[in-house]
């Protein structure tokens, strides 16, 4: 939210984030510290509750403020330690991070877990997530009350000198395209391409990537629109964080790495499905095809993954045409889209006029248009399923699924009726969770052809 607010916005808003010190011990505070220092986010303040505790036992620093500042400092912060049990001081602080524009601070806050409320629980482990009972409850109560100046105090927030409504998100349409068929285009390009296109269309489209930007190929973005464009480097759950706050500020952020490298990222795609985050995830080299690039680099366990999350839509494009429009599908959809890119070259199969649809699929017969078999496959292995269609004249009809979430399950379920109940998937990710998994355990059906079947 800071990053928007400062580049996209230009406002000059403060964001206070308020971390626990065993919080601390996650890598990803420390990947947002160091993309804050990275682009200048002189307005966010980390704000670090020192109470010496985690929840089973104490933190990796305990009570040792220094240690904790050292730290933070390392990473381009000034920092404050302070008193946290002290209302005048904490404001004093607050006032002098107000007076340090320009860079990022953060205060350290060094408290007391149960302070003030009885002796029996002050400062002792074993109380995390602990309701009081009985006494205990009613004497901490007592104790905290004796410590108020006036119980019927109100507070009165400094109200915005002026309300901002968002404006109303654009609606994107697939630009001219000029692919010829038999044309070999990575749909890795065509999204990248895509992306440009669609930022021309509004400015409310902004990019993130995971230093990857030159293989995703978001570069083209990062070059024709720089102020919309965030370098994460090789944090990809900050990277998807970042995205999150973009989108809460209005904005559609799409966050591109590898699909192998997103496995990084899924901590905060699910917590951003909680809130119903309209986020777009682009994952590219996916699957055993990129080869040469080995086995650590391989996205075998995506889509499994992205099916999961509640409300997402997964879209598998298999040339040019269809990865394009995918890209302007995902920007219309409100929440969660993730799309499927491929290193390799594959060849241009549909029309530029092709329409595609979110939950439809794509089927290409024989020339006898009939069949003894359905083979469901996307992305590169839909190419090695019409090349079997060729050399097998009329046995094989090729459904390219297109959208593995919402999955077409009727055209599918048709087709296989039509093959005598034969279906086959063929697919560059595990079995399980992949095209094979959705239709052997389609919601709509319980399975498209029964028990889950091969």
């Amino acid at each position: 939210m800071a990053y928007a607010a400062k580049y996209l916005e230009k406002t000059s808003v403060h964001f206070f984030c308020i971390c626990g010190d065993g919080e601390m011990s996650e890598g990803s505070c420390w990947e947002a510290l160091l993309f804050a220092w990275k682009h200048r986010l002189g307005n966010v303040t980390l704000i670090v509750d020192l109470n010496k505790y985690g929840q089973s036992e104490e933190a990796p620093h305990g009570h040792k403020d220094g240690r904790m500042k050292d730290k933070l400092a390392a990473f381009g912060a000034k920092v404050f330690v302070v008193n946290g049990h002290d209302v005048g001081k904490i404001i004093a602080v607050l006032e002098k991070v107000r007076k340090t524009p320009g860079q990022l601070t953060a205060i350290v806050a060094k408290t007391m877990k149960g302070k003030y409320f009885t002796e029996k629980i002050e400062d002792k482990p074993g109380w995390h997530g602990k309701p009081l009972q009985g006494e205990d409850a009613k004497n901490a109560i007592e104790n905290i009350k004796r410590l108020m100046h006036a119980e019927d105090a109100k507070l009165e927030p400094v109200k915005p000198q002026k309300l901002t409504v968002k404006d109303p998100l654009p609606t994107f349409t697939v630009p001219e395209l000029s692919y010829k068929k038999g044309d070999k285009v990575a749909t890795r390009n065509a999204y990248g391409t895509a992306l440009v296109a669609i930022g021309k269309q509004s400015d409310k489209v902004v990019a993130l990537d995971g230093d990857t930007k030159n293989s995703t190929m978001a570069i083209g973005f990062a070059e024709a629109y720089k102020e919309r464009f965030a370098e994460a480097f090789i944090a990809e759950q900050n990277m998807v964080g970042a995205a999150i706050g973009m989108q809460a500020r209005g904005f559609i952020p799409f966050a591109s790495t590898f699909a192998a490298f997103h496995t990084r990222s899924f901590d905060f795609i699910r917590i951003g499905s909680i809130s119903m985050a309209n986020i777009k995830i682009v994952g590219s080299h996916a699957g055993i095809h990129i080869g040469q690039d080995g086995p650590s680099q391989m996205g075998l366990e995506d889509i499994a993954m992205m099916r999961c999350v509640p409300g997402s839509v997964v879209l598998y494009p298999s040339d040019a045409v269809s990865c394009e429009n995918a890209v302007v599908l995902a920007a219309n959809y409100k929440g969660i889209v993730y799309i499927r890119t491929t290193r390799g070259n594959t060849p241009v199969v549909y029309e530029n006029g092709e329409k595609f649809e979110i939950g439809k699929s794509k089927v290409h017969r024989p020339a006898s248009g009939k069949g003894s078999v359905t083979v469901v496959a996307g992305g590169v292995t839909f190419h090695e399923a019409m090349k079997a269609q060729e050399e097998l004249k009329d046995e094989v009809v090729v459904v390219d699924v297109f959208s593995v979430k919402p999955l077409d399950a009727e055209t599918i379920y048709s087709c296989a009726k039509e093959t005598g109940g034969r279906i086959l998937t063929v697919e560059d990710h595990y079995k399980e969770g992949g095209i094979y998994g959705k239709l052997g355990f389609n919601g709509d059906r319980g399975g498209v052809w029964g028990d889950g079947g091969t």
